[in-house]
C-alpha cells in the first residue's frame, strides 16, 4: 500500500507541472468529466494506462465534480508471464481490476484485414460493452500527446487527409457511451521519466504478431513502422524548430477553411468552388 501511495503522490509532487497540471488542463478544457459520470478506466498494461488510472484515482479524490471510477482491463489472448506482469502492476497500485478474457489474438490471426486495424476496433467494441455492464457511460483511454501529433501527422503522409486523434468522442455502436482522452495534452517523456523515477515496469507491446515472421506480423511491423518513422520525422523536426510538434497540435484548432481546398463534414465531401463564386460576386 505504502508503494502506490508514493506512486500516486510522484504525479501531484514530482511530476506537478509536466503530467497533473497538464491532465487536469485536458480535463478542464475538453470538458471530459461531468458530475454522475461513471468512467470505465481502461489499463491494458502499458505505461500510459497505469499513469491514467493513478490520475484519475487522484482527481476523483480531490476534484467538486463527483464521479466515480471503475478499472477495466481485457486481455486479448496474453501471454502468461504479460497477463501476470499486468496483475502485479494492479496489486503494487492498489488498483481493483475487473479483468475480462476476449479472443481476439485469435480472431485476427485468421482474419485477412490489417491486424493492428481489426485488433483495434474489436477492442474498443469489447470495452464499452463491459464497461457498459458495470454501469459507465464513458470509458477512458490513455493516449497522450505524442499519439495525436503522431497520429495527425501519420493522417497526411500515409492517409492523404487531414485528422486528428479527438480528446472525446461519442460512440456510434453504443448509444449514450461516450470515449475521452485525459492524458491528451500529456508528453510521452513526462511519462517515462515518471515510469523511470518509481522504479515500475509495464508492457511495451505484447501483441504477439510483432513477434513471427508471418504475413500478419509483417503487416502489424509495417503500421508499427510508419509510426516509428513519423514520431523520427518530428524528433528531427524539433531539432530545427522546438516548436514544431506544438505547432502541428495548435494548427488542428485553427483549421481555416477559407485557405482549404476541401474538406468532410458528416460523410459528406466539399469544395472550396461550391462557395468560390459567390465570393467573387459579393465584391
Amino acid at each position: 500500500m505504502e508503494k502506490s501511495i508514493e506512486i500516486e503522490r510522484s504525479i501531484i509532487k514530482k511530476y506537478k507541472k509536466p503530467i497533473w497540471h497538464r491532465f487536469i488542463g485536458g480535463c478542464k478544457d475538453y470538458r471530459l468529466i461531468n458530475e454522475g459520470d461513471r468512467i470505465a478506466v481502461c489499463v491494458s498494461g502499458g505505461k500510459d494506462s497505469f499513469l491514467l488510472a493513478n490520475c484519475m484515482r487522484q482527481l476523483q479524490r480531490h476534484s467538486d465534480v463527483p464521479f466515480t471510477l471503475e478499472f477495466l482491463c481485457m486481455d486479448p489472448g496474453y501471454r502468461p508471464e504479460n497477463r501476470a506482469m499486468i496483475e502485479q502492476n494492479a496489486v503494487q497500485m492498489a488498483l481493483p481490476l475487473h479483468i475480462f478474457e476476449t479472443e481476439i489474438f485469435d480472431a485476427v490471426a485468421d482474419a485477412g484485414q490489417s491486424p493492428c486495424y481489426l485488433c483495434a476496433r474489436m477492442r474498443r467494441g469489447y470495452l464499452y460493452k463491459n464497461a457498459r455492464a458495470l454501469g459507465c457511460n464513458k470509458i477512458a483511454l490513455g493516449h497522450h500527446f505524442d499519439d495525436v501529433i503522431e497520429t495527425t501527422l501519420m493522417s497526411m503522409l500515409w492517409g492523404a487527409e487531414v485528422k486528428t486523434m479527438m480528446p472525446k468522442l461519442h460512440s456510434t455502436n453504443y448509444p449514450g457511451m461516450e470515449l475521452i482522452r485525459p492524458l491528451y495534452l500529456v508528453r510521452e517523456a513526462d511519462i517515462l521519466a515518471w515510469k523511470r523515477y518509481n522504479g515500475l515496469s509495464f508492457l511495451q507491446c505484447a501483441c504477439r504478431f510483432t513477434e513471427r515472421g508471418t504475413a500478419e506480423g509483417t503487416r502489424a511491423n509495417g503500421e508499427a513502422g510508419a509510426r516509428a518513422q513519423t514520431k523520427a520525422l518530428i524528433a528531427a523536426l524539433r531539432k530545427t524548430n522546438p516548436q514544431a510538434d506544438v505547432n502541428l497540435f495548435r494548427s488542428m484548432h485553427n483549421v481555416n477553411l477559407n485557405m482549404a481546398l476541401g474538406w468532410t463534414k458528416d460523410g459528406r465531401p466539399h469544395s472550396f468552388l461550391e462557395e468560390y463564386d459567390k465570393a467573387d460576386a459579393a465584391f
